[in-house]
């Protein structure tokens, strides 16, 4: 079965176009003109702004001229991750979709459901002959996942609309009234070498296959993170061995928990034992303590490496792997607002040793109150700081401050629990949204954010639930209808 034989069949259809076009963050220009010919093959008014952003328009159902006029939101972006085994260019290949049961999924790659779901049932709406509807205008965003250009970007003007469905959630059965502010810390360490010494043997030591995930969404699941745990076991095994270390590789995006890591170190020939046996050690104490959280499928393995032209500096190679491992990581406040929210939190996202001789180390803190957020990203500055980083933070984003009494929340809760017998869950999310931004630049903005079920979004392992598909459809067009 093929996803364009999937219901409701307009939304399935735009989302398999969707993914036969190139879009990872900061490089949207296939998707800009995908959307701009889109909306000109339909006689659709369409608009684009400096960074890109687009707005489609259509006019209300006939006799609904005097309803509101609505703004559909979504981001044209999608994170970039694939399974180590996969050839995937996204630059150029499309996504390779699978329907597997209840599920649609990709092939080695993330999906970009995340966020081509909430685009594509934009593009229906506007489509659709059978919706009755006020007037539509369907914002698609750029760069959301790194930075929330297009929002930070946006010309208030661009849309005249006053009620703002945010079509960016993944949890059916939830409406989203608040989200988390956020910002990068960015640290670069130079670093000094020195030159192998003779007689070593080397070994890459690689940690890899754990889930990872949104570094929002899901670092409350108490996942590992490979940066950490691999700087951890190099920490362990210091305490009783010498070794030398000439590379440390991890993580992906700042927003996605880093899912692999390698290092490689180089020991006397007669540690050789006992570094195997200490790796046999540690992966049995990974599987005891994240078995529930990451299954049985993740690795953690040792094999030979080819001896590198050199080597970090001992005491350079022992103060990043010290601060690696001291890096604040995971959850580090629970909301006392929200019951079950996380408030705070960071992710040591990617360790990369670059061509100039430094290494990068990428972190990503979030909190719904923004004077934690930067407090936990002063830590991490103070942390790396001392030991001769430099540091700089950017991509910084406001909360998204929750309002209970919004007219469009009491709305969609009415309609959901007509169409399906219960109320929705209304939260607030530790991910961020592009809502706060917006609220920032249009005050008054009534604003609620909504969408199908996916799971494991910014990891390869991505999947949409189809049965949610259709049930956040129907919530869709009949909030539509009820506002015209």
């Amino acid at each position: 079965m093929k996803i364009t034989d999937l219901k409701p069949a307009l939304v399935w259809q735009c989302f398999d176009e969707i993914t036969k076009i190139p879009r990872p963050t900061h490089h949207l220009e296939a998707m800009k003109q995908f959307l701009v010919e889109w909306a000109n093959k339909r006689n659709i008014a369409v608009k684009t702004d400096e960074v890109g952003n687009v707005v489609m328009s259509v006019p209300a159902t006939p006799g609904h001229e005097n309803a509101p006029v609505i703004v559909l939101q979504g981001h044209q972006d999608m994170v970039a991750e694939k399974r180590g085994d996969s050839n995937h260019d996204f630059m150029n290949d499309p996504i390779e979709t699978i329907v597997d049961g209840d599920w649609v999924k990709a092939n080695g790659t993330t999906l970009g459901a995340d966020n081509g779901l909430g685009c594509a049932s934009a593009m229906a709406c506007l489509i659709d002959p059978d919706l009755v509807h006020g007037p539509l205008e369907a914002l698609f965003t750029v760069d959301e996942e790194q930075g929330l250009i297009g929002a930070n970007g946006l010309d208030p003007e661009m849309v005249t609309g006053r009620i703002l469905l945010n079509l960016d959630s993944e949890e059916h059965g939830t409406i989203v009234i608040g989200c988390a502010g956020s910002i990068a810390t960015l640290c670069t360490y130079p670093l000094s070498f020195a030159t192998p010494q003779e007689g070593h043997k080397y070994f890459k030591i690689h940690i890899n296959h754990l889930k990872g995930g949104h570094s929002g969404m899901e670092i409350h699941l108490g996942r590992a993170n490979a940066n950490q745990q691999l700087a951890r076991f190099l920490w362990e095994f210091a305490q009783k061995h010498d070794y030398s270390l000439s590379d440390f590789h991890g993580g992906g995006l700042p927003n996605a928990i880093p899912r692999e890591a390698f290092a490689i170190i180089g020991i006397a020939p007669e540690d050789e034992a006992a570094l195997k046996q200490a790796v046999e050690l540690f992966f049995d104490k990974l599987k005891a303590e994240f078995l529930l959280a990451e299954g049985a499928d993740f690795t953690f393995t040792c094999e030979d490496a080819e001896a590198p032209e050199k080597i970090i500096a001992e005491e350079c190679a022992s103060a990043l792997i010290n601060t690696l491992f001291g890096t604040p990581n995971g959850v580090q406040a629970m909301s006392l607002a929200v019951p079950g929210l996380v408030e705070t939190s960071s992710n040591l996202a990617s360790v990369k040793q670059r061509p100039d001789g430094t290494m990068l180390i990428t972190t990503h803190q979030r909190s719904s109150v923004d004077s934690r957020r930067d407090e936990i990203a002063d830590r991490v500055r103070a942390l790396y700081e001392n030991i001769g980083c430099s540091v700089e933070t950017n991509d910084p984003s406001v909360g998204w401050a929750p309002n209970p009494n919004s007219p469009i929340l009491k709305i969609a809760e009415e309609s959901y629990e007509k169409l399906f017998g219960s109320k929705p869950k209304v939260e607030a999310l530790h991910a961020g949204l592009e809502c706060g931004i917006f609220l920032d630049k249009i005050p008054g903005m009534d604003m609620i954010s909504f969408g199908p079920t996916l799971k494991d979004i910014h990891s390869p392992s991505e999947k949409a639930n189809i049965p949610s598909v259709e049930k956040y459809w129907e919530l869709l067009t009949t909030i539509l209808t009820r506002l015209a």
